[in-house]
């Protein structure tokens, strides 16, 4: 669903002063971050972690940004850097957006009735390919996720994207033959392969009488020509 009414964020304006003083400066719960477009200067900014969680979740595409009390515009997130490890948001860049003019936009690609396909009931594998797409529109018309039904799909078949559709005045872009999922056919079980050191025991245990007796010739021998 586009948003209706688009969430507010307020940030404060920063001069940027290198990686260790943005350590510091997440350190007390904010994060580094810049706007730019629409012609004009970008401007490093700060925004407090938790009030960008909040307005994230309660917008669709677009924020109005206000920076240091200064008059909100509207901007849509170009990208948000998280932490390989924990997760957490550690760098957002913003983009100010004109209204009456479409932009490109990477929104969610959601599978419906994964659990109702005939293919998944008999045992089949359903696998999500492509999760995101590009989609072009107004900003306000950008959705938060674009849901296609695979309630129907059988072992063997795959989905395109030419298949998905999009909510009105949406456009989306990308090949027309791009992979979007598949059902195959249930993974047979391979046979465990017995341990080397079971193979390794059993041959010792079928040399040791052999080895045995050619040790009893052997000291038989010696005994003879010792005599």
């Amino acid at each position: 669903m586009a948003n209706e009414q688009n969430s507010g964020l307020t940030v404060a304006r920063r001069e940027p002063q290198g990686s260790r003083a943005a350590r510091r400066l997440r350190r007390t719960g904010c994060i580094p971050g810049i706007v730019y477009g629409v012609e004009a200067e970008p401007v490093p900014f700060q925004v407090d972690v938790r009030e960008l969680r909040v307005a994230l979740a309660h917008s669709g595409a677009v924020l109005n940004l206000s920076i240091d009390g200064q008059p909100p515009a509207p901007v849509v997130v170009k990208e948000l850097a998280r932490h390989p490890v924990s997760g957490h948001a550690i760098h957002i860049d913003l983009l100010r957006v004109r209204l009456d003019k479409p932009i490109q936009a990477t929104v969610a690609l959601e599978l419906a009735g994964t659990e109702d396909a005939p293919g998944v009931k008999e045992g089949g594998v359903l696998e999500h390919i492509t999760r995101e797409l590009t989609v072009e529109a107004l900003p306000n018309d950008i959705p938060d996720a674009i849901e296609h039904d695979v309630s129907e799909m059988q072992i063997g078949d795959t989905v395109t994207l030419e298949s998905v559709r999009a909510p009105a005045k949406v456009t989306i872009l990308g090949d027309a033959e791009t992979v979007v999922a598949t059902l195959t056919p249930p993974r047979l079980q391979v046979e465990e392969e017995p341990d080397i050191e079971e193979e390794t025991e059993v041959v010792g245990e079928g040399e040791e009488p052999e080895a045995a007796a050619e040790g009893e010739g052997g000291d038989e021998q010696r005994s003879e020509g010792g005599e």
